[in-house]
């Protein structure tokens, strides 16, 4: 196994391919296996990396919260680690809000930035509150909350016709440590709102939503994006494009790459 450390933390990665560098960041309750196809299609010409974030996978946690910056920076200790100066970041949701973090922190090595069914928005008090309210019912229930949680981030249509691939993201999810997901959910309730990085235009942005994202309201989403040089893609289903519009996806990243 890859691994690096993040303030004696171990931080756990896949380094393949060769060419220009594709940084591929998993969301909450995910990890770096769920990105296993588009590694072996996206390394034919590039060279892609996945990352475990803090808490997820085979990476260890680092505290109570989990801060965006905190795995930013251990996103940034892995491209040291492989000398990588420069990157095109693709997070989904989660990964989406560190690779934003990214962004500001280290915009040098930014080469382009997917969102995919993510945000530059922080959380609204709404949200704050449901994550607080997660974070009690996660305690309370581990395997119920994780269960759930993965079902409800699939358009209601999908639910039936991709119930193995639900099945496959739970049983991954169910791999996740309390202490990960309670340090996850802490870290995106205090996210900063980062909408101006989409404002500023100093790398090609791409923004991939669902229609029916039972998540991230659509039509709030496309707020971010007024007036904005951001390209954007919609597919008409939920939170999990890379599996709801699996082909369609891998089509419009590899265009955007190139």
């Amino acid at each position: 196994m890859n691994h690096t450390l993040y303030k004696n933390t171990k931080i756990s990665y896949s380094d393949n391919g060769k060419g220009s560098t594709i940084v591929l960041l998993h969301g909450f309750l995910e990890n770096k296996k769920m990105w296993t196809e588009y590694v072996n299609l996206f390394s034919e010409k590039h060279r892609v990396v996945t990352i475990d974030l803090l808490g997820h996978g085979e990476s260890e946690c680092l505290g109570y919260v989990h801060e965006m910056e905190d795995n930013a920076h251990a996103v940034n200790q892995v491209l040291e680690h492989l000398k990588i100066d420069k990157a095109t970041i693709l997070g989904h949701s989660m990964g989406g809000y560190v690779g934003l973090a990214f962004a500001e922190l280290y915009p040098e090595k930014i080469q382009k930035l997917v969102l995919q069914n993510s945000t530059s928005k922080e959380d609204s008090a709404e949200k704050k509150l449901n994550r607080t309210r997660a974070i009690k019912a996660v305690k309370q229930n581990y395997t119920t909350f994780v269960s759930l949680a993965i079902a409800n981030l699939f358009s209601e249509n999908n639910r039936e016709r991709l119930a193995k691939d639900i099945e496959k993201v739970k049983t991954e999810a169910l791999k996740t440590p309390l202490q990960g997901i309670v340090a996850s959910l802490e870290g995106m309730k205090i996210r900063k709102d980062r909408e101006w990085l989409l404002q500023e235009n100093r790398f090609p942005v791409l923004l991939i939503l669902g229609k029916k994202d039972p998540v991230l309201n659509y039509e709030e989403s496309l707020s971010q994006i007024e007036d904005t040089t951001v390209e954007l893609i919609s597919f008409e289903d939920g939170h999990m494009s890379h599996i709801e519009n699996k082909e369609s996806l891998k089509t419009v990243l590899l265009n955007f790459f190139e």
